[in-house]
């Protein structure tokens, strides 16, 4: 009976500051981390299993393939070969025998404006998407 009293007048006050919008700097740190739990919680039981997946792609995508200089490459290297295990150096060796014709070997030295930019603008192209984490 507390709890509906206490829900009332705070339903009550809600609608008062309706003219006023509620901000992330209305709430304290913990009140805003516990509305970007609740949100995860139901934004992912929300989701189909398809959209999980596809959604769990996109990212394991962008952290394996928009890697930048050479710490971010060697991130996801150690990434792929502790999921590989011990199939990854023959995962590799079969990789280089299907394409033994191509010679070119990646720099050690990655020029990383080069590929902030290069990402940027496949980011941008990306955003035209619709995400799937946007209502």
């Amino acid at each position: 009976m507390f709890k509906l009293i206490i829900l009332s007048i705070l339903k009550k006050i809600l609608v008062s500051m309706k003219k006023k919008p509620i901000i992330f700097s209305d709430l304290s740190k913990k009140q805003l981390e516990n509305l970007k739990e609740l949100y995860i919680y139901k934004k992912v039981e929300s989701m189909s299993h398809q959209e999980l997946k596809q959604y769990v792609l996109e990212i394991i995508s962008h952290q394996i393939n928009d890697t930048i200089g050479k710490e971010e490459e060697m991130e996801a290297w150690r990434e792929m070969s502790d999921f590989f295990g011990e199939q990854f150096e023959i995962i590799i060796l079969e990789i280089q025998t299907k394409y033994i014709d191509d010679k070119n070997v990646i720099e050690t030295e990655i020029d990383s404006q080069k590929q902030r930019i290069e990402l940027l603008e496949r980011n941008n192209l990306d955003q035209e998407k619709k995400d799937m984490w946007d209502d």
